[in-house]
């Protein structure tokens, strides 16, 4: 997928949550390494990584070395992993997630499709830690 699609769809996803409550700003061309930071619906200060997948899995991979990054953030952040699939949207808060082990996995090396892969520790997450919003109905 090209990153200016990417790009679109994280601000499309930052909108439909603003339209829900959040008060979001996108950050992808900035030098962090999340996706959109500011309020939940409830107030509290956030950062969300977002990932957009073109097919469905049961679980759900998060890069451990993204994750690295957004737990070093202060503990009153709350951090989000969102992930949208062909069944619909998926957010993980990582702050209170007991993560399962990692296990080593081929992955892209860029979030731009290139060809080359690398091995990389990754979390294979469980869709019933989700919060599902959004869903598509047609499955």
């Amino acid at each position: 997928m090209e990153l200016s699609k990417i790009h679109q769809l994280e601000k499309a996803m930052i909108l439909l949550l603003n339209f829900e409550g959040w008060e979001l700003e996108w950050t992808g061309e900035g030098s962090e390494r999340w996706d959109a930071k500011g309020k939940t619906q409830k107030g509290f200060d956030c950062v969300i990584e977002m990932k957009f997948r073109k097919k469905y899995y049961e679980t759900k991979m998060l890069e451990q070395e993204k994750y690295n990054a957004l737990m070093k953030l202060d503990k009153d952040i709350i951090k989000i992993y969102l992930v949208n699939d062909t069944k619909g949207n998926f957010l993980y808060y990582l702050n209170t997630l007991k993560m399962p082990e990692t296990i080593k996995k081929y992955c892209p090396q860029t979030t731009i499709w290139n060809g080359k892969k690398v091995l990389k520790d990754v979390y294979l997450i469980e869709e019933k830690y989700a919060l599902r919003i959004n869903l598509n109905k047609s499955y």
